[in-house]
């Protein structure tokens, strides 16, 4: 048994190596951009790739051709993420956080398509380091000595990465941009520089921890999502901007990674995000984080004020529900399947806005509530018997709670830290309906979940989906501009105030949270008997990651804002699909120039360019009428 525990160590350390060093990137590239770096995992994975290829070219029996290799596989990503923070990030520093997720997300989107046309769809399996092809017996035990060389390489790089930024001029202007990057400008500092070197480091490093794993497990193109979550979790139990902290935080998820699998096997896949969700819970800025100077709990920066739609708007937005009511009319059959779909995702994108706009709180696992809805409905016609309607209506209740039990939690934390408990949350939705096998039937989901005879039809359907999207999204509008809405509002821009005058910020917080949780269990409920069948990827992160974008592209500030970007993101995402097999790469390089070209979003880039002309009406009329004599 002492022999399992210490071999079980020291895997876990052998793996809390090579985690530490992608989220020790991603860690310091947040410290001082402020960017919430999805891509860090694209880095990842492209060093794996090109460890792959160099090492292969140079000679992998040979140890300079192995480790010159692996060096110079780091070196070429850390210019590649130079390159893209002068590109890309460097234009979009001004925009908010969210869109500058959104547009790593496209480059995830791009290398993935990238990645697939260089080296394929073919697993890669990499060659044994030299001098480390053997084992190390111990305590009775046969250990890989090359797992033994990373538990060596984690505090070697942390006491590296120490000197550098405790005795390093580069490493003390990196400490002082992370605690105030605005006075490090003021002192005449080249942030521009600044900002390249950091963000080419800390690919460089999430490089190097993919190179090194290439005796370990073979390469894929699946590398990047899988290694970016937990990643997130290491940082964000760690502590923002704590070095030393991702390292305890790798080495406590290596660890638990390790054991979880022999004690826990039932709950392994969600063991990590559960323990980020009782760390935040009990810490909230982490093991080794600090609460950032001036949150005062508030979840966002003042944000542009929500206004009732105008005239024209509402002309636009009518006419716009004219064509979709006429639209079975026009176009041919199939496309009112698509239609059917795009109508409930806009529900979807809605319930998200609902939070992150009016409420400021952003959510990186809303996934959770549409799919618990789809199950709430699947489960409502299999268990209970229940007819469509009565199945659609009690669907939502089911949300509703997870919404009410998780949200009591999240509307206790703020920005990153908000976000990624939720993430864990929904991680743990996920993880309960793919292995809850009796009553979800797991990873087979749940088959058979048709509409009632009635509305069986295509048309049918349509009209229906339809009428109960646009009677929900409706009420998500009343609500906002309700004085529910504006009280929320008030709590997003300014809680201290808020609560000065009797505001109970965090009870408003919590039962938006719930309102948005019940509105996403519509949509999954309505997707769920559109579809026929729920399974457990309805609740995962890529769902969750489609509902972001839909709300980011359309703007966050406007309520038409998630409607357009659900129809736009969603209609382009099909239509790449059927045109070219490199789709992801046209579609990332879409969301890259709309963030560009459009930082408030479709809808909020417009209004804006409307209000400007407006401004500049009356001015120019003034200057041209001579003013009356007195």
């Amino acid at each position: 048994m002492i022999d399992l525990i210490f071999a079980q160590t020291l895997n876990g350390l052998a793996s809390a190596s090579s985690l530490f060093l992608v989220a020790c990137g991603l860690s310091i590239i947040f410290g001082v951009t402020r960017i919430v770096n999805f891509a860090h995992g694209s880095f990842y994975m492209l060093g794996a790739y090109l460890a792959f290829t160099l090492v292969s070219r140079f000679g992998p029996a040979d140890a300079l051709g192995f480790w010159g290799g692996v060096l110079l596989a780091a070196v070429i990503v850390a210019a590649l993420g130079a390159l893209v923070e002068i590109v890309i990030l460097r234009r979009i520093y001004q925009a908010p956080e969210l869109f500058q997720l959104l547009a790593t997300f496209g480059l995830v989107l791009m290398v993935q398509d990238i990645a697939l046309g260089i080296w394929g769809p073919e697993d890669k399996l990499g060659p044994r380091a030299p001098g480390f092809k053997s084992f190390v017996v111990l305590m009775g035990s046969r250990f890989p000595s090359y797992e033994l060389f990373l538990i060596v390489v984690g505090p070697i790089m942390l006491g590296l990465l120490w000197f550098l930024f405790q005795k390093t001029r580069w490493g003390t202007l990196v400490r002082a941009a992370t605690q105030d990057r605005e006075m490090v400008g003021a002192l005449g500092v080249n942030q521009r520089l600044l900002f390249t070197s950091v963000f080419a480091f800390g690919a460089g490093l999430a490089a190097l921890g993919g190179a090194l794993q290439l005796p370990r497990e073979a390469v894929n193109l699946h590398m990047d999502l899988s290694m970016i979550s937990e990643a997130f979790v290491v940082v964000v139990v760690g502590g923002l901007g704590s070095v030393t902290g991702a390292y305890l935080a790798a080495v406590l998820i290596g660890i638990i990674h390790a054991f979880g699998i022999l004690v826990f096997p039932k709950i392994t896949l969600v063991l990590v995000f559960l323990v980020m969700a009782v760390v935040l819970v009990i810490k909230p800025y982490g093991l080794m984080g600090k609460r950032p100077v001036g949150t005062a709990h508030a979840h966002g920066p003042v944000e542009p004020l929500l206004l009732p739609a105008s005239a024209n708007v509402k002309l636009i937005g009518l006419a716009a529900l004219a064509v979709l009511l006429l639209a079975p009319f026009i176009v041919a059959d199939h496309w009112l399947l698509t239609l059917t779909e795009l109508s409930i995702f806009a529900l979807f994108a809605a319930s998200l806005h609902f939070m992150m706009g009016p409420g400021g709180m952003a959510s990186f696992g809303h996934a959770a509530y549409f799919g618990l809805g789809a199950y709430g409905a699947a489960l409502a016609v299999k268990w209970l018997g229940m007819p469509m309607l009565p199945a659609l209506a009690f669907a939502p209740f089911l949300a509703g709670i997870a919404g009410f039990v998780f949200g009591w939690f999240c509307v206790r934390l703020s920005g990153v830290y908000l976000a990624m408990l939720t993430l864990a949350f929904a991680q743990i939705a996920w993880a309960t309906a793919f292995q809850w096998v009796d009553v979800t039937g797991g990873d087979n989901g749940i088959l058979g979940v048709w509409p009632a005879a009635w509305a069986s039809s295509k048309l049918v359907y349509y009209y229906l989906a339809l009428a109960i999207c646009v009677a929900a999204i409706l009420c998500l509008r009343v609500v906002v501009f309700a004085p529910f809405g504006y009280a929320l509002r008030a709590g997003r821009d300014s809680p201290l105030r808020a609560e000065a005058i009797g505001l109970p910020v965090m009870r408003i917080q919590w039962i938006a949270f719930i309102i948005a949780a019940f509105a996403a269990g519509i949509a999954g409920a309505l997707f769920a008997f559109f579809k026929g069948s729920v399974f457990p990827t309805y609740l995962a992160i890529p769902r969750s990651v489609d509902g972001l974008l839909m709300v980011l592209l359309g703007g966050v500030q406007t309520v038409s804002g998630p409607i357009v970007g659900a129809f736009a993101y969603m209609g382009l995402q099909e239509q790449l699909m059927k045109a070219t097999m490199y789709w992801r790469f046209v579609l990332g390089a879409s969301i890259v120039l709309l963030v560009i070209l459009f930082p408030r979003g479709l809808v909020g880039t417009a209004l804006a360019f409307a209000e400007r002309r407006r401004e500049a009406e009356p001015a120019t009329h003034v200057a041209a009428t001579p003013e009356p004599a007195r």
